[in-house]
């Protein structure tokens, strides 16, 4: 049964001496995974959506759906002209939680922040405090932040990098926090120094050598856990490489940092692979599982491909790959996940090459060398 929404369009206009005032658009790159997710479960989407240039319609759009604890629900068409307590009526009771989940609440508070930067509007400063609050009171005693799927500290999706990279522009007062008083300040630099903490202390020791990360560890022990069925307990390239480039933003970073980065690079080094790539394969109508993915994935061999890496390595000095089914099993070959999850998942990437980009230039400007290739 297809479900009806009330469609409510919006228009602004900003008098300055009986002028119009052009607003410059935002960037709306972290709203794209939500996005993603809601067109996954409407392939039919006949309804009006506001332009990027349409900067208080979207900030409204924001507030609309801001909960009453500051954060927001996740995958949402943050676009969408569409009446917001109509769209929360057809969400199960769960999915209007607000969540960190799928790079979630913390850029509405960047972006309600940087309106009310360029308007002086109050409400939008007010639903961005709100939202630092949301931040602040859902951060675990372990310093880290929960995501969807399981209650331990998540580096899948950004969840904790990205809540703690808040947390650090907000304690510096960095635009467009310079509102911030003295009080939100300090309480977002405690956030931050717990955050990164528990960040540092839950880099995976095998046999003695700092490795990576996993997508999420537990809040007690800081092992690595699974989430979904198929995200099992392991080393990952792809979030692992977010945690790296974010320690590497830091500036002076102390010794626990900087040994982090370089035993981190060391072990994605380790873990590049070769001789193959992945291919996308058109695929015939009936055989698509999903209007979002309208082809096969396949792994060709090739001797000159560029190196890639996989989702997910063994928690061991091995460096072995794996993949995985709902169903909980392990499978090392792509062939042997289910077209649905092969298709519906990123399991082989690039994600390290932008840190092996920056590591050059980090190096330099924390006056390390690096002995590892």
């Amino acid at each position: 049964m297809k479900k009806a929404f009330v469609f409510l369009a919006v228009w602004f206009v900003w008098p300055v001496a009986g002028q119009q005032k052009t607003l410059p658009s935002l960037p709306l790159d972290d709203f794209q995974d939500g996005i993603h997710h809601w067109n996954l479960l409407h392939a039919e989407r006949n309804y009006p959506r506001l332009r990027p240039d349409q900067v208080t319609e979207i900030a409204d759009n924001f507030l609309a759906y801001q909960n009453e604890d500051g954060g927001w629900p996740k995958n949402l068409d943050w676009l969408g002209v569409l009446d917001a307590d109509s769209v929360k009526r057809t969400l199960t009771p769960r999915y209007r939680e607000s969540t960190v989940d799928n790079r979630n609440t913390y850029p509405q508070i960047e972006y309600l922040a940087q309106v009310y930067t360029l308007t002086g509007i109050d409400k939008y400063r007010q639903g961005a405090e709100k939202g630092i609050g949301y931040i602040l009171n859902t951060q675990n005693a372990s310093g880290g932040w929960r995501g969807w799927d399981v209650d331990a500290i998540t580096f899948n999706d950004d969840v904790t990098t990205g809540a703690m990279d808040l947390m650090l522009r907000v304690k510096e007062g960095r635009e467009p926090f310079a509102w911030a008083d003295a009080a939100v300040r300090e309480k977002a630099a405690r956030s931050f120094e717990r955050a990164l903490d528990v960040t540092l202390r839950c880099q995976i020791v095998v046999d003695g050598v700092k490795t990576a990360w996993c997508q999420q560890h537990d809040h007690r022990t800081l092992a690595p856990v699974k989430a979904r069925t198929y995200e099992l307990p392991c080393i990952t390239p792809f979030e692992s490489s977010d945690v790296v480039l974010f320690l590497m933003s830091l500036e002076n970073p102390d010794r626990r940092v900087i040994e982090a980065v370089k035993s981190a690079v060391a072990w994605l080094r380790k873990a590049a692979l070769e001789g193959f790539r992945i291919e996308r394969v058109p695929v015939a109508e009936s055989e698509i599982t999903n209007h979002e993915y309208p082809y096969n994935l396949v792994v060709a061999e090739d001797p000159s491909a560029k190196p890639i890496w996989a989702r997910f390595y063994e928690v061991d000095s091995r460096v072995i790959p794996f993949l995985c089914n709902r169903d909980g099993i392990k499978v090392y070959k792509l062939s042997d996940v289910l077209p649905e999850r092969r298709m519906g998942y990123s399991w082989y990437g690039y994600w390290p090459e932008k840190v092996f980009a920056a590591y050059p230039a980090w190096l330099a400007r924390v006056g390390e060398t690096d002995g590892t290739k």
